[in-house]
């Protein structure tokens, strides 16, 4: 399938020349026509797969086939974090760029009173945050009744970080019947599926890469660590690879990535820290200077898992293992995106050994190891869950002589 048998205006297939798409990528066949219909869509995908024109180009679609001058907001999106709100904002300025189609984005971390002045100007499409959106609903400074479709992005994302009853609340607002899209990395579990029903009318459903297969660009390694000594070494000499050209090394908590970064800095790595506790504009700056090339590698926690839209990222790696499978593969998502190759490599210590088991149980597969000559681990697999299943009996027969006493 091209895009012309998309049967996208001009304007649209302009921009998408110009940002050099050849072809819609599967999410994009699957969910643009039944967008474009007008029907409820609940869509799964994995990170890097296109998701966001999926949703933007039948919105735009839908903004210039029945076009009215309108105050008020007709699209409304959700994002569950700023990285991500801008992103999507980004795709639809780009690919906007030959329509004269409105949009403003709405975040926390800026001025407010700034961001009630740019409601006051015509806008067709809002990307915003639940957070500051609730604030604003709540003081009458934006008005949602002329909104006619709404896309709620990462779902899963949001259920983590406990908007769920935030975003129904604010659809609530709604006075009348609207189009709505859910769109996830992940469709597994209830509460997706729960929220979609609360949501979505008659909807449906698409299936794209199913969660437990992460992309196939992504050769995946794991190198065992006998300590947070050796996890410091092995991560220098991946970083220092020659395939290395700019990568994402995560963490599992702030301090720890500050840690990270700080140690990375007194062997000389061009590398700088991404966290939550940041506010807006010093995280842009960051991210263009990381997008730029300015900064190699970018230490971060989650919250830059799912807002890191860039395809020059050859290597992610886990310093710390994630703690659910879902997590990993948000992580590495952000390389081996567009037609690249990526690299995702993991550190793991013996007491990391579940959450590994717990990701490939998730992934349904075992995931490959690897050694650095001269850096090898002490311990395999194996003999750790041994040991561990070992003093785990010792101890409970403790505990037992311990009661009798």
């Amino acid at each position: 399938m091209t895009f012309e048998e998309l049967h996208l205006d001009s304007e649209l297939l302009a921009a998408i020349e110009h940002l050099g798409f050849k072809k819609p990528t599967p999410i994009q066949e699957a969910a643009i026509p039944v967008m474009l219909e007008r029907q409820d869509v609940l869509a799964g995908a994995a990170t890097g797969t296109g998701k966001t024109a999926a949703f933007v180009l039948p919105a735009l679609q839908f903004l210039l086939d029945e076009p009215r001058p309108a105050k008020h907001p007709r699209v409304l999106i959700l994002s569950p974090t700023r990285e991500l709100a801008f992103q999507t904002h980004k795709v639809i300025k780009q690919l906007g760029h030959f329509c004269e189609i409105p949009s403003t984005i709405i975040t926390g971390g800026f001025n407010y009173a700034e961001q009630v002045q740019k409601l006051k100007a015509p806008c067709d499409i809002l990307t915003a945050t639940p957070g500051r959106l609730t604030k604003l609903m709540a003081e009458e400074a934006l008005n949602l009744s002329d909104v006619e479709m709404v896309i709620i992005d990462e779902a899963d994302r949001m259920l983590d970080m406990g908007q769920g009853p935030t975003v129904l609340s604010l659809l609530e607002a709604i006075p009348e019947d609207f189009q709505a899209g859910l769109f996830s990395a992940t469709l597994s579990g209830s509460g997706v599926r729960k929220f979609a029903e609360d949501i979505l009318d008659n909807a449906e459903e698409i299936q794209i890469n199913p969660p437990n297969q992460q992309s196939e660009k992504v050769e995946q390694y794991i190198y065992l660590a006998n300590d947070k000594e050796h996890k410091q070494q092995l991560l220098l000499e991946l970083l220092k690879d020659d395939s290395c050209q700019s990568a994402v090394v995560f963490s599992n908590k702030k301090d720890k990535a500050v840690e990270i970064t700080d140690w990375l800095r007194s062997q000389d790595v061009n590398a700088d820290v991404l966290h939550g506790d940041f506010i807006q504009a010093v995280r842009l700056e960051k991210m263009n200077k990381f997008k730029s090339g300015r900064i190699k590698i970018l230490v971060a926690t989650d919250v830059a898992a799912r807002g890191l839209d860039m395809t020059h990222i050859t290597h992610v790696i886990n310093f710390d293992i994630p703690l659910r499978g879902d997590i990993y593969i948000h992580r590495i998502g952000r390389t081996g995106r567009g037609h690249n190759v990526g690299v995702a490599m993991s550190l793991c210590e013996r007491h990391e050994i579940q959450n590994l088991q717990r990701i490939e149980y998730h992934l349904n597969q075992k995931l490959p190891h690897a050694k650095i000559k001269g850096l090898e681990p002490n311990f395999s697999i194996k003999d750790a869950l041994k040991k561990q299943a070992k003093n785990a009996k010792k101890s409970k027969k403790t505990k037992k002589k311990k009661a009798k006493k």
